[in-house]
């Protein structure tokens, strides 16, 4: 083998990528103040989480303003991005994952609202 191709193949062999890490998409409770390290954690594993806030919403709106400014300023903080999920819920997902937001300025018209879903065939 000459040096040449003994170079190539070390380059090519060099390049092989590992494979990686399986991310999930994980539903957990914000039930307290403890759950926010969880939700962090789960963050910086590269998992995608829906967080059902009602279980502490139940307990304090505050508590939960605070909790998701928390988690926000960190999602931030890390290239990830979040989302509230309708009312009971918010979505939070990792680097370099980002959460598609439409714009509504107005209510759609009835035939607005019947092609909406036509985007997704």
């Amino acid at each position: 083998m000459s040096a040449e191709t003994e170079s190539t193949a070390e380059t090519v062999v060099g390049t092989v990528e590992k494979p990686k890490a399986i991310t999930y998409v994980k539903a957990l409770p914000l039930s307290d103040y403890l759950d926010i390290a969880k939700i962090k954690n789960e963050l910086t594993f590269g998992n995608v989480l829906i967080v059902k806030i009602t279980p502490m919403a139940e307990k304090s709106i505050e508590d939960v303003k605070n909790a998701i400014d928390e988690l926000k300023s960190y999602v931030e903080s890390v290239g990830g991005d979040i989302a509230r999920l309708g009312e009971e819920r918010i979505v939070i997902t990792p680097s370099p994952i980002r959460i598609w937001r439409k714009k509504i300025t107005e209510a759609p018209t009835l035939t607005e609202a019947k092609t909406v879903g036509a985007d997704y065939k």
